[in-house]
């Protein structure tokens, strides 16, 4: 059963860092696009970061460019988003997706596969 895996979500202070990782299981993603979104309570989800197949190609929200970084190890069908200098407001459920293609999108609507989820709360 393919699923995607999200980790490393927590509580930290503002200004503090958190490594998210998402591994895929029961399946392969190296050649398929993934994202990030995120969703704050009584927000909708919303885009955060993007990186393309090959990993070659990345977009990153303006809220959120120089602060986040998104990268991939295809060798171990993964996927992280490092996020520095978090703020208050960076505190939502961060989720991961696949996409059945090579390019990635900013739209939650073109992804195919999703994470469950995991909680990022920044306290100020």
């Amino acid at each position: 059963q393919a699923q995607l895996v999200e980790s490393g979500g927590g509580l930290v202070e503002a200004g503090g860092s958190l490594n998210l990782s998402c591994t895929a299981s029961g399946w392969t993603v190296s050649t398929y696009a993934m994202g990030w979104f995120r969703q704050a309570p009584g927000k909708e989800r919303e885009f955060v970061a993007t990186i393309s197949g090959s990993g070659d190609n990345t977009y990153i929200q303006d809220s959120v460019k120089g602060r986040f970084t998104i990268s991939r190890d295809n060798a171990k069908n993964t996927v992280n988003l490092q996020m520095n200098s978090l703020k208050p407001e960076d505190t939502a459920v961060y989720y991961c997706a696949a996409r059945l293609s090579g390019y990635g999108s900013t739209r939650f609507n073109e992804y195919n596969y999703w994470g469950q989820g995991t909680q990022v709360t920044v306290s100020s």
